[in-house]
């Protein structure tokens, strides 16, 4: 009886810090293959490169735009800016002429 009592005490004082211990091995392993460990780190330098080109793509479309919405401007209108987007929104062309479309 007294070593029944001994091994439960042993299990007893032994089951906390067995817990803690499994705790802190789980936390270090998803700090290594979890969704933001240190292994996910090349897949977020790739998507980070991936998406800086994509932002210098569309900060050059955004230029374009805002540049033709300045030929646009009320005021001070491109003439020929003026003239292609009547031609072509109008469909109004000489039978002589020849359009080339840039874009």
């Amino acid at each position: 009886m007294a070593h029944l009592a001994k091994l439960r005490f042993l299990l007893g004082s032994a089951f906390t810090p067995a817990i803690a211990i499994f705790l802190l091995l789980l936390f270090i392993g998803y700090a290594i293959i979890g969704p933001n460990g240190i292994l996910a780190w090349s897949d977020y330098s790739r998507q980070l490169k991936q998406r800086q080109t994509e932002l210098a793509a569309l900060q050059k479309q955004k230029a374009q735009l805002e540049n033709r919405v300045k030929l646009l401007d009320p005021r001070h209108a491109d003439p020929d800016m003026v003239d292609e987007l009547v031609r072509k929104q109008l469909g109004v062309t000489h039978p002589d002429e020849v359009v080339v479309p840039l874009k």
